[in-house]
């Protein structure tokens, strides 16, 4: 499986969400909510443009000591946040992963 964006529903608040998986299906960035399938849309379109740029990269740590990331777009909005991970070189190589793959992931509608 190569890397993709996948594009959902949730059941349980009817609210859209996507989330990028790297080819091995782990899932690297993952959305917040939107009210309409548009604006999810919106949001894959944005990551691909904000993707590479390191800048974009918020590195963070988990009150439980978890580091993990948050990609924001260039007016400091969040666009993603990745999962949690076992140390900072995991989470740096989750970073290298969806600056590679971001760009240009192709987008699976799951709706």
């Amino acid at each position: 499986m190569s890397a993709r964006y996948e594009l959902f529903r949730s059941v349980q608040n009817a609210n859209y969400y996507f989330r990028l998986k790297a080819g091995n299906g782990e899932i690297i960035l993952q959305s917040e909510g939107y009210l309409n399938k548009g604006g999810a849309e919106n949001g894959v379109e944005s990551v691909r443009r904000h993707s590479p740029m390191d800048r974009c990269y918020d590195r963070k740590t988990s009150t439980a000591g978890q580091p993990y990331f948050v990609l924001n777009a260039l007016n400091g909005q969040a666009i993603g946040k990745s999962q949690m991970y076992s140390s900072t070189y995991a989470r740096d190589r989750g970073i290298e992963s969806v600056k590679a793959n971001g760009p240009n992931a192709p987008l699976v509608d799951l709706t």
